[in-house]
């Protein structure tokens, strides 16, 4: 077992259903203006001579379209490990995703010391009902070692037409030797927000991950909540392993909650020049009752930015435990010829201006997650920080404490500690205030 859980150094992260959403918040934007000094330019003629060197004289036949492909990929990878090149296809797959369908298994993967590596499972997916776990290193996919795969290249084995069968093979924690899980493909159709009215009529909303329709979503999730006859007295919104999404969807979210305030600040390297203050513009449509947000290691990004604008503008509580830490914006900057760039343009701050880059954000009341079942050996998390290249964050280091990557079920909410503490907290304020009110 020690030779595929060493101590991992993370890479990539990429989200099967959801590739371009997982840890990012996501701005689409037009070809900006290109600029360059007198050193970029020298350095662009030096490029052109060695690429004519090569084409020239190098023993074998070559393709330019591939070399230069690799020199863009080249640049990419010194940057931090959310900037990246995507060809004409990589980006159609993008598209796809942020629409939230596809034919797939539905996994969110990632790649550490050439391993590919399940971050988690999503909710009601072909992977979820077979028990894949988080954590899971796939070695196989139909019998073809994974060691020397791309990213796209196990995204592209992986998805597929609805019906279609595709057999990985899983080594986890506790087993002997690989085990191969044949699942059969569907068409994934994330829904990012779901609800219901739990017990002592209090509210309970899961946003999965911020996707297109995701603030519509939960909307109608509010609307249902206020017209099913409870009388709410408190709402919990659960964001445990919500990987991001759409910046403005995230910001949409939070406005649905918030009256007035500042949401999210964004500042690029120029600082004030390019910062960017979102601030609410609704009247808080939610009804006006206490609430809860659940987080853990696995709420990035957009997920961040709801809970820190909720706890901030003082309108929520966090409880669980800290948050995965990725406070920077990537750009989409769509190429002429049907390619683009994914650019980390900006880090983004809470509205009491902190950055949670590489940090996190330390919950109101910390309380692990404890399954009643027999639960696998722990597992290191993957946060921000531990990915190669990642932004450094403007505030000293907050403290680590043990995480658990978990699959919610919602059939499961009486073993659910994280989730009983936080009904605990509203009954108790709901009982304060009627006290109060005697």
């Amino acid at each position: 077992m020690t030779r595929w859980f060493k101590k991992k150094k993370a890479g990539t992260v990429f989200l099967v259903v959801l590739s371009a959403l997982l840890l990012s918040a996501l701005c689409f934007r037009g070809i900006p203006a290109f600029s360059a000094d007198e050193t970029t330019y020298k350095n662009l003629k030096k490029f052109s001579e060695i690429l004519d060197l090569v084409e020239r004289n190098y023993v074998e036949e070559t393709d330019s379209d591939v070399l230069i492909q690799g020199a863009i990929e080249g640049m990419m990878k010194n940057l931090d490990p959310h900037s990246t090149y995507m060809t004409e296809e990589m980006y159609k797959e993008l598209q796809v995703d942020t629409r939230g369908e596809f034919g797939g298994l539905g996994i969110v993967i990632s790649m550490k010391d050439g391993v590919l590596t399940v971050v988690s499972p999503v909710e009601d997916t072909p992977a979820f009902a077979a028990g894949i776990m988080a954590g899971d290193a796939i070695v196989k996919i139909n019998g073809e070692d994974t060691k020397d795969l791309t990213i796209m290249d196990a995204v592209h084995k992986l998805r597929g037409p609805r019906e279609t069968k595709v057999t990985i093979t899983i080594m986890r924690e506790g087993f002997d030797e690989p085990k191969d899980y044949t699942i059969t493909r569907d068409i994934i159709k994330i829904k990012s927000v779901k609800h219901r009215i739990l017990q002592d009529d209090i509210g309970y909303i899961r946003i999965s991950s911020f996707q297109e329709n995701t603030t519509d979503d939960l909307e109608t999730a509010l609307e249902n909540l206020r017209s099913s006859g409870a009388d709410l007295r408190g709402l919990v919104v659960d964001l445990r392993n919500n990987p991001g999404g759409l910046l403005d969807q995230a910001v949409d979210a939070a406005d649905l909650f918030l009256a007035s305030g500042i949401i999210v600040t964004t500042k690029g390297r120029d600082g004030r020049i390019t910062e960017k203050k979102y601030r609410a513009r609704n009247q808080g449509i939610e009804p006006n009752v206490p609430i809860i947000i659940l987080v853990n290691g696995g709420s990035a990004s957009g997920s961040e930015i709801l809970a820190g604008a909720l706890r901030d503008n003082r309108r929520a509580m966090l409880l669980g435990t800290q948050t995965f830490g990725k406070g920077v914006m990537q750009m989409i900057i769509p190429l002429r010829d049907g390619s683009a760039v994914k650019l980390t343009t900006a880090k983004y701050y809470t509205p009491s201006g902190v950055s949670i880059q590489a940090k996190g954000i330390t919950p109101d009341f910390v309380v692990e997650y404890n399954r009643a079942e027999p639960a696998a050996p722990e597992r290191e998390q993957v946060r921000e920080k531990d990915l190669e290249g990642h932004i450094e964050g403007d505030l000293q280091e907050m403290p680590e404490g043990p995480e658990h990557l978990h699959r919610f079920d919602e059939k499961d909410f009486e073993i659910d500690n994280q989730l009983q503490r936080a009904i605990d907290l509203i009954k108790g304020w709901a009982f304060m205030k009627t006290m109060q009110k005697g």
